[in-house]
This record gives structure tokens, C-alpha cells and sequence, in this order.
């Protein structure tokens, strides 16, 4: 079965469109469509811009930073990350959140993968990069973001996740492209 007919097999076809919430960050809207067997549904789907994830790797570690996340009610340690802003290319919003947030610039970068993070009811993709060759750079943070930037080794990366301080699927996926980096030289 190729892909177009898998499409055809399981497609939804959208019948009309309710724009419910436009926000700075995010859009949600109703959809109603007609399912594969003629039947109609109601989804839900919040619309986002997109966003990158930068492994940032120093000899000593991985820069991560820990910020305090309002919707889950507690501070996380992340990767470097941030939303895309209109028409970026990827690679340039990797670059750029990671000196914004950690204060360095990279002199290798490459990408490593793209993945949606809830395709259950977001349209959201992140593209997840590989950042080395590290120099200082000029920290920027938005007015509204407070972050500490620190540098963590593989076991303490992993213990993180272990102990609930490291939850988040972008910061997970990259520890675990990190420690396939060290165990076979190979990134992905």
C-alpha cells in the first residue's frame, strides 16, 4: 500500500473551519470534517509556528537551561529552544535561541531530526539540531523569559530524566542522541 493510498484510506476531509483563540504563540480552532467512512467529528487543533531544539555539546557536556514552565507548575531543564518566527529558516532560529538563552555561538551546526510533538491536536514540529565547536556569544534574553544556563554531563542528564527534572520529549530525544553520539561516534 503506497502512501497516497493510506491517505485516501484514512483521510479526513475538512468541511468548515472555527477560528476559536489567536494568540501570540498559538491558534486554536474547530474543524469539522468528514471522516473515512462518511461520518462526521468535531477536532479540536491548536496551530503553532513551529520551534527548534539545539543539542549544544562543550568537551564537559550538554548546555542545558532550567526555567519554570507555567503550565505544569514547576521548573524543567531543557535544551535551548524557542519558537520559529515568521518565515525563519530553522537553522537560524537554532543559532539564535542558543545564544540568546546559553550566551554561546556555534561554529558547527547540523541538523538531526523533525518530529511533532502532539500530532494528537497540534500542528507543532520541532527541529532538533546538533550544535558543537561552542564560543562565547551575547546572551539575550526576552523580557519575559528567565532562565539559568548551566552544562551537565551524560549521567547527569540521564539521572535528570530519572528524577522528573528532564520531561520534556525534545530534551529527552537529544540525551539520548547524545549518548548514541558517545557510544558509536554516530549522531543519528
Amino acid at each position: 500500500m503506497t502512501m497516497t493510498d493510506q491517505k485516501e484510506k484514512f483521510e479526513e476531509i475538512t468541511l468548515s473551519t472555527e477560528p476559536i483563540f489567536q494568540g501570540r504563540v498559538i491558534s486554536l480552532q474547530v474543524d469539522t470534517v468528514r471522516l473515512p467512512d462518511g461520518n462526521t467529528a468535531k477536532r479540536e487543533i491548536v496551530k503553532h509556528p513551529g520551534a527548534v531544539g539545539v543539542l549544544a555539546l562543550l568537551p564537559e557536556g550538554m548546555l542545558v537551561v532550567e526555567q519554570y514552565r507555567k503550565p505544569l507548575g514547576r521548573s524543567l531543564v531543557e535544551i535551548p529552544a524557542g519558537k520559529l518566527d515568521a518565515g525563519e529558516d530553522p537553522m537560524d532560529a537554532a543559532r539564535r535561541e542558543l545564544e540568546e538563552e546559553t550566551g554561546y555561538r556555534c561554529g558547527q551546526i547540523r541538523h538531526h531530526s523533525s518530529f511533532y510533538t502532539s500530532p494528537g491536536f497540534a500542528d507543532e514540529m520541532i527541529h532538533l539540531y546538533i550544535a558543537e565547536e561552542l564560543g562565547q556569544g551575547e546572551r539575550n534574553l526576552d523580557e519575559d523569559e528567565f532562565v539559568e544556563a548551566k552544562v551537565i554531563t551524560l549521567a547527569q542528564a540521564e539521572q535528570y530524566i530519572a528524577d522528573g527534572r528532564i520531561r520534556d520529549a525534545k530534551t529527552m530525544m537529544a540525551v539520548y542522541a547524545w549518548k548514541l553520539y558517545t557510544l558509536t561516534g554516530q549522531i543519528g
